[in-house]
């Protein structure tokens, strides 16, 4: 789920599977109950890792590629099916892939090494990373837009509830854990007083080309580039009816500026920000950095032995459009980047 997309207008590759969202939903209910009475264990005795940054701007690959790594655990696309009971879902998980509890191969295929391929931030493989967006909102009650005063969030929000089964996945894997934290972009510091130990990834791309691949991404999720794609952020009303170029341009800058100035609050133990295509050119840089901001125990359990990680990656920054110039998209982020709106 990426936000409050306009379902009925998704392309068909994107539609959900009514039949699979109706089985989750009465699983997830049944779960939930036993869910709550095993989390007897939520102490926060490991990082936990919010990647953020605008939509398509490499958080999926970022993320396939952290996941490879074996730094840490994260929400699978197995996990992710038990959003409302991920503590009984990671059981499930390590029953099913871990190494551990492996019996003649009868299930080897489940622990096959994801990828590095997605669609829309969808990616393929039981152990692949996942969004996650589920179990979010299960905490969030945001309605209009994906946002609310921070002041306001913490009285109306779980977030300690959320905090505590985040707790009891990491003690579970015995690792930190890693997780996409877009949803909460405008919203960094509801996070700060949750965990004592929390670290920031700012995913940072060339916003020409991050442009470029949000108008890409509307077209294929909806057949045009006028609908507006992700989270429904602070500015929406401001920007929804905008053109497709100076919207999308609208939409990232002011992801970024949000985020730009919540991280300038945090000392630098606490965030990492990662320049996309410096990224994509060498990895390994940004493995060490991770690694020496969180506690990696000697051993682990509950995911399958780790990857080799890619050491560089491809990063696609050529200007593809025909329906708008490089030239423009540079004009529509400049003017974007002078822009402010009200609060909300």
């Amino acid at each position: 789920m990426s936000g409050h997309d306009q379902t009925d207008k998704r392309q068909p590759q994107f539609a959900r599977n009514t039949r699979l969202e109706a089985l989750l939903t009465e699983l997830n209910e049944m779960l939930q109950p036993v869910n709550a009475a095993t989390l007897s264990d939520c102490e926060d005795r490991h990082s936990k890792l919010f990647v953020l940054g605008p939509l398509r701007s490499g958080t999926t690959l970022f993320m396939q590629w952290l996941a490879a790594s074996g730094l840490t655990a994260y929400p699978s696309n197995l996990l992710s099916r038990f959003y409302q009971a991920p503590h009984i879902g990671a059981r499930i998980q390590m029953l099913l892939t871990d190494p551990r509890f492996r019996f003649r191969d009868e299930l080897d295929d489940l622990s096959a090494a994801p990828g590095f391929q997605s669609d829309n931030g969808k990616t393929r493989g039981a152990l692949a990373p996942n969004e996650f967006w589920y179990f979010w909102r299960r905490f969030l009650p945001f309605t209009d837009l994906d946002y609310l005063p921070d002041e306001q969030l913490a009285n109306v929000a779980d977030l300690g509830a959320m905090a505590r089964e985040l707790n009891a996945l990491a003690n579970l894997f015995d690792q930190p854990f890693a997780m996409k934290g877009m949803i909460m972009n405008q919203n960094i510091r509801s996070l700060l007083p949750l965990f004592s130990k929390p670290l920031f990834i700012w995913i940072k791309r060339d916003p020409v080309f991050n442009l470029q691949s949000v108008l890409e991404a509307r077209q294929r999720q909806y057949g045009n580039m006028n609908d507006w794609y992700s989270f429904r952020i602070r500015e929406y009303p401001q920007l929804k009816d905008l053109d497709p170029l100076h919207s999308a341009a609208g939409q990232i800058c002011a992801i970024n500026r949000a985020i730009e100035k919540d991280l300038q609050q945090l000392p630098d133990a606490q965030k990492i920000i990662v320049p996309y295509e410096e990224f994509c050119r060498d990895t390994r840089p940004w493995f060490e950095l991770i690694r020496s901001r969180i506690t990696v125990p000697a051993e682990t359990s509950g995911l399958p032995s780790p990857h080799n990680p890619s050491d560089s990656f491809s990063h696609h920054n050529q200007w593809r459009l025909q329906e708008y110039t490089q030239q423009q998209a540079e004009q529509a982020i400049a003017a974007a980047m002078t822009e402010t709106f009200p609060a909300g």
